[in-house]
């Protein structure tokens, strides 16, 4: 009674203060142990996301669900809705350009409470549970890897494909795909995922893998959270190293680095003994960030400068490197690893290697958050771009922007690592170049008001527009890897010949367009056009 009494407030309230024209008998018929909220504070919350770029815009409410069911009980009221109304699944608000929010509808925030109500009843979402002896975790669609990691490592397992940063929600990183610096020998995490549960657009809550709802699961799997919200994902583990052995080697040759990069991940059919775990790296465009928060491995005890490796064009790339190993194993893991380097052409010299704890190697951009939090460098706006680029034309994209529209200036890391597409399942709806081995760019800058032109918002997004447009005239075939587009031909594009597919299962699954309409793919229906 206490629970109906504050959701009839909260209604009343919404109605009022922002002319919802929803009756709220509708809302009331959920009968849910989560708590829809108006509170200020969570609404602001939930009106923002990570990349700050696209501005605050406000839900109408936010909901704290504690089980599936308070999931599917509001996606049904909005599909059976007379007025309508959108719904958005929000994780950490890790997002760059707003998708996960929605102004014309309901926030379901799916990791924990971000503002100052919480859940009103008091329940919360289910734990991990685990299954040891099977090797896989059962995990709510709102839980943060980090605490995935923190669960499966008290049994001694943990997930075989990460992200670089573990805060995270797992629904979040599986409608897009989840990729690091393993992504090359087990897949992104969308390949490591054994069942899920979802709740379509229509409030009808599925369990899909690849036996039952097949097609359900494999769209979902990177959908972009167009056709249900993932409430529970069934997460494949392996034994967990005890520590990793984390190294940095220098390129000036670009051609070079990518060869070793290329002959890296083509190790992945290989004993493990006989193959890094982990392969990444980044380009160095500016002195200044080969110390930043991305590469303060160098610093201070490894002081280097660019000028002094002579690089070629002015650009320097690093190879990132990782191995894990169980301290009963360490006497032989010098001995892999001198064996795996001494087939590479990195710059003599220029070997930078730590060990560590594996918690602390995978939570590692976690550390730098903090840092970067304490000097108040987090909560401004990024203007990211992340895409991949095919194999054959990584060269052309090297010459064209690295080395020209780059300049000797940036204001963040840029990653560049290759991966195998065959370690990618055709059927998700996650879209990749058309090669057998491509790249992920990310141009992770952050934009900064001190003054500085090239660090302006304004300067760094009209630098993204002519990455896209350079590739566009030279015919180089990126994808955008979390895709940001304004107009429905862009998103055809964008799928390909997976768009069909992918139109049909929207009509199936979520036909009044609303889930995830943040993502600007599809226009929620109104009811004139409904009926």
């Amino acid at each position: 009674m206490a629970t109906k009494l504050l959701l009839t407030f909260a209604i009343c309230r919404l109605i009022v203060t922002v002319g919802l024209t929803l009756d709220p008998t509708e809302l009331l018929l959920l009968g849910v142990d989560a708590q829809l909220s108006v509170d200020p504070t969570d609404v602001k919350a939930a009106s923002l996301d990570f990349g700050l770029l696209t501005g605050a815009q406000p839900p109408l409410a936010v909901m704290h669900p504690a089980s599936s069911q308070d999931v599917a009980q509001l996606v049904k009221a909005a599909y059976g809705s007379n007025f309508g109304f959108t719904v958005s699944a929000r994780g950490h608000g890790h997002s760059i350009n707003g998708q996960a929010q929605t102004a014309n509808g309901v926030v379901v925030q799916m990791s924990g409470s971000i503002g100052g109500s919480g859940v009103a009843s008091g329940r919360k979402p289910p734990y991990p549970r685990l299954w040891p002896q099977e090797r896989f975790v059962d995990v709510w669609g709102g839980e943060l890897w980090i605490d995935v990691l923190r669960s499966t490592l008290q049994h001694g397992l943990a997930p075989k494909s990460w992200t670089d940063y573990l805060y995270l929600s797992v629904g979040g990183t599986l409608s897009n795909a989840g990729i690091s610096g393993q992504a090359f020998n087990h897949g992104p995490q969308i390949s490591n995922v054994h069942e899920l549960d979802v709740v379509t657009g229509k409030g009808e809550l599925l369990t899909c893998s690849e036996e039952q709802n097949s097609e359900m699961f494999h769209a979902v799997l990177g959908g972009l959270g167009q056709f249900g919200i993932i409430t529970r994902a069934r997460i494949s583990l392996e034994p967990a190293p005890q520590r990793v052995r984390w190294i940095r080697v220098l390129y000036s040759n670009f051609s070079t680095f990518t060869r070793d990069q290329e002959y890296l991940i083509s190790l992945h059919e290989q004993p493990a003994s006989q193959k890094f775990d982990y392969v990444e790296g980044f380009v160095i465009v500016d002195e200044g960030l080969i110390n930043n928060w991305r590469s303060s491995f160098f610093s201070p005890h490894n002081p280097v400068k660019i000028s002094s490796l002579e690089p070629n064009g002015g650009v320097l790339y690093c190879l990132e490197i990782a191995k894990n190993y169980h301290e009963s194993t360490a006497s032989t893991i010098d001995q892999e690893v001198e064996s795996l380097l001494k087939k590479l052409n990195f710059i003599p010299a220029s070997v930078f290697t730590t060990d560590m704890p594996y918690v602390d190697f995978l939570d590692r951009v976690h550390k730098a958050e903090l840092k970067l939090r304490s000097k108040g460098l987090w909560e401004v706006p990024h203007p990211w771009l992340n895409l991949f680029v095919p194999k054959s034309k990584i060269a052309d994209f090297d010459k064209g922007v690295f080395k020209g529209i780059l300049g000797n200036k940036t204001s963040g890391p840029i990653l560049i690592y290759p991966m195998n597409k065959n370690k990618w399942d055709h059927r998700s709806s996650a879209v990749t170049p058309d090669e057998d081995v491509f790249y992920l760019v990310a141009l992770l800058r952050s934009a900064l008001d001190n003054g500085e032109e090239t660090h302006s918002l304004e300067y760094l997004t009209n630098q993204n527009r002519q990455i896209l447009r350079f590739c566009d005239e030279a015919g180089i075939t990126v994808k955008q890897y979390l895709p940001h587009y304004t107009t429905h031909q862009e998103w055809v594009d964008h799928f390909g010949n997976k768009w069909d597919r992918f139109y049909r299962l929207k009509m199936e699954f979520d036909p009044r367009h609303i889930l995830a309409s943040g993502q600007q793919i599809f226009t929620p229906t109104n009811m004139a056009s409904w009926q």
